[in-house]
């Protein structure tokens, strides 16, 4: 079998020539066909772990230069200053929000002072027209136009309710504003049957 010899034949029949190229190297053409035939098997799967470990190593080297940056010596004072920094606008912030708050306390504590001043006024006054002998309805009134102005931020409840049922309804009488009424029923024998 080793002695067999293949020839090619061309579409006219004559016999096709291939010229042979001398072999320079044989260890190369061998490692070629050996490297060749490996890449045709797993040239697929070879692509792949290649892929994979190329997404692999840029991963590490991103999480290492991360913590190489977050640990270094050089940035940790520098890293304090801003710490102290940011805490004294904190603090600074915060003061000047309490002394807002404080200001809006006293005049919230003045005006009330101001309103138990008024209201104390107006007790006075009526006492001393009671005492005087005058009448209690005209200083109501006084007082009440003025409790209106100071309380106008108090909510008002509504007077133009409509009522639920009208004024002339008794259930009792079985008159007024319902629509049925009662009836009792035939007395005597039933003509059902």
């Amino acid at each position: 079998m080793d002695d067999v010899e293949i020839e090619d034949v061309n579409d006219d029949g004559s016999p096709y020539h291939v010229e042979k190229v001398p072999v320079s190297h044989p260890d190369v053409t061998s490692l070629a066909l050996t490297v060749g035939e490996f890449l045709s098997q797993y040239g697929w799967y070879l692509l792949a772990a290649t892929v994979v470990t190329y997404l692999l190593i840029q991963r590490l080297s991103k999480r290492r230069s991360t913590q190489n940056g977050s640990s270094s010596l050089p940035q940790a004072p520098q890293d304090a200053a801003f710490v102290a920094r940011r805490q004294e606008a904190m603090e600074a912030a915060r003061r000047k929000m309490q002394e807002e708050l404080d200001a809006k306390a006293a005049i919230f504590r003045d005006k009330q002072k101001q309103q138990e001043e008024e209201k104390r006024r107006q007790k006075i006054e009526v006492w001393e027209s009671m005492q005087q002998g005058k009448s209690y309805k005209g200083t109501a009134k006084l007082s009440q136009t003025t409790e209106e102005a100071s309380s106008s931020s108090r909510l008002k409840p509504k007077t133009d309710k409509k009522p639920l049922r009208s004024a002339d309804y008794n259930p009792l009488t079985g008159q007024g504003g319902g629509s049925c009424s009662w009836r009792p029923g035939r007395r005597g024998p039933s003509s059902g049957g």
